[in-house]
């Protein structure tokens, strides 16, 4: 299992009118969170398109239990359980001073943007992730 910590401090812009964080951003917030994750296992996901290969969502689903207001320090935790194939699987919590938010899971698909068609993940993402003790 691999799993990273990153903060997010909530914008004024990514507030609602009853003052809580419009729940679209957090895809953002998780997008933040999935890229640095990647990043710190040595995984660049610029690098990665580069080589050709891209990784659009399959599926996404969020529970929310508690509000994020303007100017809240949050902590977003990523959590990779599985070795990737053609699909990797992200799990996520959003933190506050301890308390859970929500949580939420995004499945992504190695695409071989030449043949726009799904690929296993490239060898160098799979060393990288053993190395990391996936």
């Amino acid at each position: 299992m691999i799993s990273f910590e990153t903060s997010i401090r909530v914008r004024y812009a990514e507030t609602d009118k009853m003052g809580y964080v419009y729940y679209g951003n957090y895809a953002i917030y998780f997008e933040v969170a999935r890229v640095e994750a990647l990043r710190s296992i040595g995984i660049s996901y610029k690098k990665l398109e580069d080589d050709g290969v891209m990784l659009p969502v399959y599926k996404y689903s969020t529970s929310f239990y508690k509000p994020a207001h303007y100017d809240d320090e949050l902590i977003i935790k990523v959590i990779i359980k599985e070795m990737p194939q053609t699909r990797i699987h992200f799990y996520f919590e959003t933190f506050k001073d301890g308390i859970k938010l929500n949580d939420a899971e995004s499945i992504l698909v190695f695409v071989d943007m030449l043949k726009n068609k799904p690929c296993m993940a490239p060898d160098s993402i799979l060393k990288q992730f053993k190395r990391n003790g996936l």
